[in-house]
């Protein structure tokens, strides 16, 4: 899977976190793995008021599609900070606390799309990506396992 296959709010809130200079970002593509989201988009930060800035664009960006955040968790000097939309949630974490949780471990199942933040993103582009999927041969070699089984 690709970022331009994916749900073009999925797209637009990895826009946005772009657009504030959000560290490591990547989608994890949940769907088929009975989660309760379709999709989490992670990222990091290297400070409280970027955490902030990229959770205020990624709210803005999809309220002007028309999507609304569903709740929302982590305000004012939060380590992490969740978005939940329903189909998507995004988790925006200090440095520290993304190493700490590592949800990319806890959900190692899911296809990983990673977005190259180095490059330019146009319309409907969102940069470069990269898709690793463990079912069909990715570079994990952890048992198989999944946080919400």
């Amino acid at each position: 899977m690709t970022m331009n296959s994916l749900d073009k709010d999925v797209r637009l809130a990895v826009e946005a976190a772009q657009d504030k200079q959000a560290l490591d970002i990547c989608v994890l593509n949940l769907r088929g793995s009975a989660a309760f989201a379709d999709y989490f988009l992670l990222c990091s930060a290297s400070s409280a008021p970027q955490m902030q800035a990229i959770s205020d664009a990624v709210e803005e960006r999809l309220h002007q599609n028309g999507r609304r955040v569903a709740h929302r968790e982590g305000r004012g000097g939060a380590e992490w900070m969740l978005l939940d939309y329903g189909f998507l949630i995004v988790h925006i974490f200090s440095e520290r606390a993304r190493m700490y949780y590592d949800l990319e471990r806890l959900w190692r199942n899911a296809e990983r799309i990673e977005v190259n933040t180095n490059e330019a993103h146009g319309a409907g582009h969102g940069g470069a990506t990269r898709s690793t999927s463990p079912s069909r041969g990715g570079s994990h070699t952890e048992p198989e396992g999944n946080a919400a089984r």
